[in-house]
């Protein structure tokens, strides 16, 4: 007896999947089903009227404040690489990489902050967010470019 996925497959192959309807538009995923029905009214009404929840823009926010710090120090990361690449002194090169992952540790610890205080507001463990470790993002942007980390 074949598999689920190898059904899908030869189904696939059929063109069983050709002539649905709606295909090609976007799927109107409206209720989530984790959510507490008792609050379904409410979170429709904030949800269409432009508001969210604030752990939900809090999140955002840290999300968007990660991203920013890594893509900063990505750039120095490359800097640093092509400075060496053309000659730079070594010394200056080291000490203005030092300054760069400095930062960088600033701006993850307060990241680290925010999110024990997001992790506070989740109303699930399931959606709580991993602190960084500050380390292992600067080793990992240091090494090879297959094993950096995403922007």
């Amino acid at each position: 007896m074949p598999n689920t996925e190898e059904q899908i497959r030869r189904a696939i192959e059929e063109g069983k999947f050709d002539n649905l309807p709606a295909k090609g538009k976007p799927l109107h995923l409206e209720q989530n089903p984790f959510e507490d029905p008792e609050w379904r009214l409410a979170n429709h009404v904030l949800k269409t009227s432009g508001f969210s929840l604030p752990w939900i823009e809090k999140r955002g926010e840290i999300e968007a404040l990660l991203h920013s710090a890594r893509a900063s120090l990505k750039r120095s990361a490359e800097w640093r690489e092509q400075a060496l690449k053309e000659g730079l002194p070594a010394s200056f090169v080291t000490t203005e990489w030092n300054k760069a992952a400095g930062l960088f540790r600033e701006r993850a610890t307060e990241i680290n902050r925010l999110i024990l205080s997001y992790n506070l507001e989740a109303p699930s463990s399931q959606l709580q967010m991993q602190q960084l470790s500050i380390e292992r993002e600067l080793e990992l942007t240091s090494s090879s470019p297959s094993d950096t980390l995403p922007d």
